[in-house]
């Protein structure tokens, strides 16, 4: 990597020759310009997980040597960031150990191969508890490996272990379990209910992470946490033994520093599974490595009237910065008009289907272990109990037509620029651990219409850092796409980070 300092004014498109983004090289922050670490070449932790797969191929860099570095790192901080539900010690150095000597002896299996990862909670683990946020689930430890779990295995991941999330991966966390901290500031909000996976991506304790989204809970923790986030069209990655909250809405995806990251998580990730009946049986579930490339004839559409109603004044700069910067790139901005719904009308249309389908969920636990459970998990339980078929079955009419309208949006362009689910805020832990009270003050933070939309309509979005306020706090932009447009969203996104290095930034840990 480059030895030479660079230094950029926050906002500023880099060129190939400011940076060396382009031959891969590190960037680094001024701090008198912008927040985080100011480096004169990424440490070991920060590198990308390409940065650090090309080391490990090339046999520079040794696969435990990298998992012990990573694991000394855990040890060191997060007893205070508290993203790891479980850290997996043995494991990942059992894992390091064979991905060192496959690929000393040529059996290299592809860009995962020997790099260290962690998995949300939520995803069942064999012989290693897995517990979801969930008291009723605090010794549970399943005997078979989800599939996203098993498929990273297969390409020679390491796993360093599970991730802190809400309960249930609902809004709230269990008043029992671990609240973790955002390493931009330990009084704001790590988002949810990825919330462990945003963290641990956020402050270099894994290279990736998998997360999951039902109404925004990839978005919104990248947001808090200033990473980049896919949420894949529904059913590209298979949700077998992976914990239930609303099952027609959860979506699993990866979580990483950049999109190229991404994509190498993903593609490791994705594809049909046979054991999910709602894993989709296509063949192009891969995407090709992200190039950087201008990106002439693809089309963006804005609707600001849409994404600036209620959206901080500093992130609303970013996003038209952002729009900028894609027009330079190439692409055409063209208005387009999303639905106007406002954030409590898309809470009001997707909480009946997620409480339905949540209280399916926990049938053999709730309300027979209720005691066990957090006062909001418990309150949508009961809702969710107390619904009728038809009273679902309108919801779920309700939903078709919405996602109808919404589909017809996208279809005008190649992707639609919002925000990823507002702006980072502070917050205590009774509002964490869903006070009633407490929560109205989470809750008017939400900017909903801009994540349960391509939940409801099972569409993919690509979140990515887009810059920081004054307080150091990252703005994050969100990008939506059509159905399986997966692959053109990492190649928009992919060349706004080539061109610029706010995914380059990282907080002072």
């Amino acid at each position: 990597m480059s030895e030479n300092e660079v230094k950029s004014e926050p906002g500023r498109v880099l060129t190939e020759a400011d940076s060396g983004l382009h031959s891969g090289a590190a960037t680094s922050a001024d701090q008198s310009n912008c927040p985080g670490r100011k480096v004169m070449s990424e440490p070991l932790h920060y590198q990308s997980l390409i940065s650090v797969a090309k080391q490990l191929r090339l046999k520079e860099l040794s696969a435990r040597a990298l998992t012990e570095h990573m694991l000394a790192r855990i040890d060191a901080l997060d007893g205070e960031l508290l993203s790891y539900a479980t850290v997996t010690p043995e494991l990942a150095r059992a894992q390091a150990d064979r991905a060192e000597e496959e690929i000393r002896a040529g059996r290299y299996r592809g860009v995962l191969h020997g790099v260290p990862v962690a998995i949300k909670d939520l995803c069942y683990t064999a012989g290693i508890r897995t517990m979801g946020g969930l008291k009723v689930r605090q010794h549970f430890v399943p005997e078979f490996d989800a599939t996203v779990v098993r498929k990273l295995e297969e390409a020679g991941a390491v796993l360093l272990g599970k991730l802190n999330l809400t309960e249930g991966a609902l809004s709230a966390y269990n008043p029992q379990f671990p609240i973790p901290k955002n390493p931009w500031g330990k009084e704001l909000w790590a988002g949810v209910s990825s919330s462990g996976s945003g963290v641990a991506v956020a402050a270099g304790l894994c290279f990736a992470a998998i997360g999951t989204d039902t109404g925004g809970s990839i978005r919104y923790p990248a947001m808090a946490n200033g990473v980049t986030g896919l949420k894949p069209t529904y059913g590209r990655v298979s949700r077998h033994g992976v914990l239930a909250l609303a099952e027609s809405l959860d979506h699993v995806g990866p979580m990483a520093r950049s999109v190229a990251d991404v994509v190498a998580l993903y593609n490791g990730i994705a594809g049909y599974d046979e054991n999910d009946q709602t894993s989709l049986n296509l063949e192009d579930a891969q995407i090709a490595e992200p190039a950087a490339t201008n990106l002439t004839g693809l089309r963006l559409g804005v609707d600001a009237e849409w994404f600036s109603h209620g959206t901080d004044p500093g992130l609303l700069a970013s996003l038209e910065q952002a729009i900028d910067v894609f027009r330079a790139l190439g692409m055409e901005c063209v208005p387009v008009e999303m639905p106007r719904e406002g954030p409590m009308d898309y809470r009001n249309l997707w909480l009946p289907l997620t409480g339905y389908e949540a209280y399916r969920a926990h049938r053999e636990t709730f309300p027979t272990r209720e005691a066990d459970y957090g006062g909001y998990l418990a309150n949508v339980l009961r809702m969710g109990m107390q619904m009728t078929e038809e009273e679902y079955a309108a919801a779920a009419e309700q939903r078709i037509e919405f996602s109808a309208r919404f589909e017809v949006a996208l279809s005008e362009v190649d992707a639609v620029i919002c925000p990823s689910g507002g702006m980072v805020f502070a917050v205590n832990a009774h509002a964490q651990q869903g006070d009633a009270e407490a929560m109205k003050e989470v809750v008017k933070h939400f900017q909903g219409q801009f994540t349960i939309p391509a939940d409801l309509a099972g569409t993919p979005t690509l979140s990515l850092p887009c810059g920081f306020n004054d307080q150091q706090q990252p703005y994050v932009m969100q990008l939506m796409g059509s159905k399986f447009a997966e692959a053109t969203l990492c190649q928009i996104g992919h060349a706004y980070q080539s061109e610029t290095d706010w995914h380059h930034r990282h907080p002072d840990y």
